[in-house]
C-alpha cells in the first residue's frame, strides 16, 4: 500500500514532468492510431469498390477464350491461344451462324420484322459437364456454371432494295437503313440453385427481389441498364420473342462480372439454342491459400481454359484510391515507427533526467535499507503509470486525428480496366468485368482494438523508459547520493 501511495505522491509532486512524459508518449501513440485508422479506411474502401468476381464467396472464374490467330506469346495480349478442333469450329459456326442481319430472309420489302440473335464474341462455350469435372477437383468447395452472351435485337421494315450482304452483328458496315433499329444487350444465364455463386447474388439486388418463381420467366437488370432504358421492377422486357418480368434491379460492384440482363441459365440456353452449354464456371475454393494452386490445376485439367482470380482483378484497379493505399503502405508504417521511436526516446530521456534530479532522494531510500529491487520497482512503476496516462491521452489524440482525417478526407477514385487479353468489342467471362470508374469518400474508423493498441504501446514505452531510469537508479551509491544537492 505504501508503494502505491508513494508512487502517486511522486507523480503529483512532479506534475509538469509527468504530464510532459505522458504527452510525449501520447503524440507517438496517437500518430499510430490515426495512421492505422486511415489504413483500415483505405482497406474498407477497396473492399467496397472492388468485390472481386461475384463478390460473395467466389474465388475464381473459369472461361475458355477464343482466338483465331496467335502472336509469339500465344493469343492476343499474350493470353492463351485456343486451337479449335473441327468439331469446336462447327459448334462456333452453329452458335454464331445466325448473327448476320440477313435482310433478304426477313420478309418481303416493306414488311415489318423483329428478330434476336445471341452471339459469343470472345470465348467459346463448352459442355456443362466440364463444370462437374471442375467441381470434382481437390480443393474445390463449390462451383456453378453460367452463360453470358450478346443479344442483338433487330427490328424495323424490310427495305425495298435490301443490301446484298448483311453486316455482322455489332458491326453494321455503313450503318443500317433508317427504318431498321439495332439494340444490343449483354445477357447472362445463371444457376439460381446456387445464388451465392451466381454472376449476380441476392445481396447485390438494390430494389425488388432475387429470382422468386420458377413457374414464370423473370429477369434482374443491371442498375445502369435499367436507368438507361428507364425500366423498373414490375416492367417486362422481351428476349427472342419471350417476355420476362423484371423482378429486381441490381448494383454490381466495380470489378464484378457485368451484364445488362440476368435470367435463369436454362432459359437462356433454350433461347440461344445452346442447351447443355455454358461459358463461365464460378469456383469457390475450400481455403483461400489454395486458390493459386487450384487455378493452375484447373488450367491443366481443362484444355484451353483461362482462370481469373480475385488477385488478377485487383491488379486491374488504378486511380487515386490505389495511389493513396500504396502511399499508406509505404509511408504510413515508416511514419508510425519514427513517431513511436521518437516518443519512446523522449519518455526515456525525461525519466532519466527525473532519476538524476532525484539522486539524493533515492540514495536516502537506499541508506534507510531499501534493497535495490525496491528502488527499481519504484522508478519502473512510476514510468508505467505515466505510460498508462500517455495511452489514454494517445487514444484521444488518435481518435481526434482520425475524426479530423474523416472530415477532411478527399473523395478517392478507383478505375477498373477491362481485360487487355479479351479480343473483340465485348469482354466476356474472365474479361467481362464492370470496368469503369467509381468514387468513394474515405473515412478513418477507430475500433476497440486500436484503442487497446494505443494503451499497449504507451505501456511499452513507459516500461522502456522505466527500465532506462531503473538502470540509472540501480547504480546509485548511498554515500555519493547523500553528498549531492538537488
Amino acid at each position: 500500500m505504501f508503494y502505491l501511495t508513494y508512487m502517486l505522491s511522486e507523480l503529483r509532486r512532479r506534475k509538469a514532468r509527468t504530464l510532459l512524459t505522458a504527452l510525449g508518449l501520447a503524440v507517438g501513440v496517437g500518430l499510430v492510431v490515426t495512421v492505422s485508422a486511415l489504413s483500415e479506411g483505405l482497406d474498407r474502401a477497396q473492399d467496397k469498390m472492388l468485390k472481386p468476381l461475384t463478390g460473395v464467396g467466389t474465388d475464381m472464374s473459369v472461361s475458355r477464350p477464343i482466338s483465331t490467330s496467335a502472336g509469339k506469346g500465344g493469343g492476343p495480349g499474350g493470353g492463351p491461344f485456343v486451337r479449335l478442333s473441327t468439331r469446336e469450329q462447327g459448334q462456333l459456326r452453329k452458335e454464331n451462324g445466325g448473327a448476320r442481319v440477313g435482310l433478304r430472309k426477313l420478309g418481303n420489302p416493306g414488311e415489318r420484322f423483329s428478330r434476336d440473335d445471341f452471339i459469343s464474341t470472345s470465348q467459346l462455350s463448352f459442355p456443362a459437364s466440364e463444370q462437374k469435372k471442375v467441381a470434382g477437383l481437390p480443393g474445390v468447395e463449390a462451383s456453378a456454371g453460367a452463360l453470358t452472351l450478346s443479344a442483338m435485337h433487330v427490328s424495323g421494315k424490310v427495305p425495298e432494295q435490301p443490301q446484298q450482304r448483311g453486316p455482322r452483328a455489332g458491326a453494321v458496315v455503313g450503318g443500317p437503313p433508317n427504318d431498321i433499329h439495332v439494340d444490343q444487350r449483354t445477357v447472362s444465364g445463371i444457376d439460381t440453385t446456387k445464388p451465392e455463386l451466381g454472376l449476380i447474388t441476392p445481396g447485390q439486388v438494390q430494389s425488388g427481389s432475387y429470382f422468386k418463381s420458377a413457374a414464370k420467366r423473370e429477369a434482374i437488370l443491371n442498375q445502369s441498364y435499367a436507368r438507361r432504358k428507364q425500366l423498373h421492377v414490375g416492367d417486362t422486357i422481351e428476349l427472342a420473342g419471350k417476355k420476362f418480368e423484371v423482378v429486381g434491379i441490381a448494383s454490381l460492384p466495380l470489378g464484378g462480372q457485368a451484364s445488362d440482363i440476368y435470367v435463369r441459365l436454362g432459359e437462356l440456353q433454350d433461347l440461344s439454342d445452346r442447351k447443355g452449354r455454358i461459358n463461365v464456371i464460378q469456383v469457390r475454393a475450400t481455403d483461400s491459400s489454395e486458390v493459386s494452386a487450384l487455378s493452375k490445376q484447373i488450367e491443366q485439367s481443362f484444355t484451353g481454359s483461362k482462370v481469373t482470380t480475385a488477385e488478377d482483378l485487383a491488379n486491374r484497379v488504378s486511380g487515386s484510391l490505389v495511389d493513396a493505399k500504396n502511399l499508406s503502405n509505404k509511408l504510413g508504417t515508416a511514419l508510425s515507427i519514427v513517431g513511436l521511436v521518437a516518443a519512446f526516446l523522449i519518455a526515456g530521456l525525461l525519466t532519466l533526467s527525473s532519476v538524476s534530479k532525484r539522486t539524493r532522494e533515492l540514495g536516502t531510500l537506499k541508506a534507510l535499507g531499501w534493497p535495490q529491487r525496491l528502488v527499481v520497482r519504484q522508478v519502473t512503476g512510476e514510468s508505467l503509470a505515466q505510460g498508462a496516462l500517455g495511452g489514454l491521452l494517445g487514444a484521444l489524440v488518435g481518435i481526434g486525428g482520425a475524426a479530423l482525417a474523416s472530415a477532411l478526407a478527399p473523395t478517392l477514385k478507383a478505375t477498373v480496366a477491362a481485360a487487355a487479353s479479351s479480343p473483340g468489342p465485348f469482354a466476356f467471362g474472365h474479361g467481362q468485368v464492370a470496368s469503369g470508374s467509381s468514387t468513394v469518400t474515405l473515412d478513418a474508423p477507430v475500433d476497440v482494438s486500436l484503442v487497446l493498441l494505443a494503451v499497449g504501446l504507451a505501456l511499452l514505452g513507459g516500461l522502456i523508459s522505466g527500465a532506462i531510469g531503473a538502470m540509472r537508479a540501480a547504480r546509485l551509491r548511498p554515500a555519493e547520493a547523500l553528498r549531492s544537492v538537488e
